[in-house]
């Protein structure tokens, strides 16, 4: 196999679920192919490298082999190698992130079951009148 496209590529190597959410996220400009933006019918060769954004997480990665087929995740991390730079970004983000939520009150983010009934019983009240 010499030719393989993008998103197809990128879904069998387990970057995301689906190869729809492969398509949109190369199409809304989340991944590009040696620097550049590009279409999910690109053809994917052997040495290419990929600049892949998925949440807040950035990769950089080099294209090692082919596959149309989505295998095991064992087999999916042959596919692709990951650079040293890439690895070291996204340990550093991922410690920034565990320190910001250790350093954010208890209580604030997310309502609570309760809360989310009150805000509910108050927008009601106030559209009602």
């Amino acid at each position: 196999m010499q030719k393989i496209r993008l998103d197809k590529w990128l879904w069998a190597a387990r970057f995301f679920k689906t190869r729809s959410l492969a398509t949109s996220a190369i199409s809304g400009g989340k991944v590009h192919l040696n620097s550049q933006r590009t279409k999910p019918a690109k053809e994917l060769q052997i040495g290419n490298e990929l600049n892949i954004r998925n949440g807040h997480h950035e990769r950089t990665v080099i294209v090692r082999s082919l596959s149309d087929q989505r295998r095991p995740a064992k087999e999916a991390v042959l596919l692709y190698e990951e650079t040293p730079e890439s690895i070291a970004k996204r340990e550093q983000n991922t410690e920034l992130y565990r320190q910001a939520a250790a350093l954010r009150p208890r209580g604030t983010g997310r309502p609570t079951k309760k809360q989310q009934r009150d805000i509910h019983k108050f927008v009601r009240k106030t559209t009602d009148e």
